[in-house]
């Protein structure tokens, strides 16, 4: 169950680019200076605006481009505790997961969410709440490997813990 305050309300063809710049992905390996420039060129205040647990919302095609497993792990770092989206790219997607951010696909649940809403996601039951207003709405269940790479915090936490992959 993640919980939180959407903190921004982000449009389409939000690039991996836009998430972290490039120019912070040379200089440092350290993932919380990372986050300290996440969505710095969307807009320059919004990673001193998350809080611990807040979700973003996005439109459609979030983190097209190039395959930069730093852009969900900025994410991560910043507080930020999902992404629902219109879509994701599928790259993206997969990152997101191995770094064990939840990322949540559902064109109704971004219609019906503002910045500012509180929401609730149930990921094992596949409920996305608008607390604010009262709506939800059903989305697609993770399968369960994801759901357990995603419980551990991500592919290289659960290889820690149970020194194998959730397929083997």
């Amino acid at each position: 169950m993640v919980k939180g305050r959407v903190v921004a309300k982000l449009g389409d063809n939000i690039d991996t680019d836009m998430i972290i710049p490039f120019r912070y992905k040379a200089k440092t390996v350290d993932y919380y200076e990372l986050a300290k420039h996440v969505f710095e060129d969307l807009d320059p205040n919004l990673s001193k605006k998350i809080k611990p647990g807040d979700i973003v919302v996005a439109g459609r095609n979030f983190g097209m481009g190039s395959s930069r497993e730093q852009a969900p792990i900025a994410i991560k770092y910043s507080g930020v505790s999902a992404v629902i989206a219109k879509s994701f790219a599928r790259i993206f997607f997969r990152n997101a997961v191995n770094v064990g951010l939840p990322v949540i696909e559902s064109p109704e649940a971004v219609e019906m969410i503002e910045e500012g809403d509180e929401v609730e996601i149930d990921l094992e039951k596949g409920v996305i709440r608008n607390l604010t207003k009262g709506k939800e709405v059903k989305v697609k269940p993770y399968p369960q490997m994801i759901m357990e790479l995603l419980k551990e915090g991500g592919i290289y936490e659960y290889y820690k813990k149970h020194g194998k992959f959730p397929w083997e």
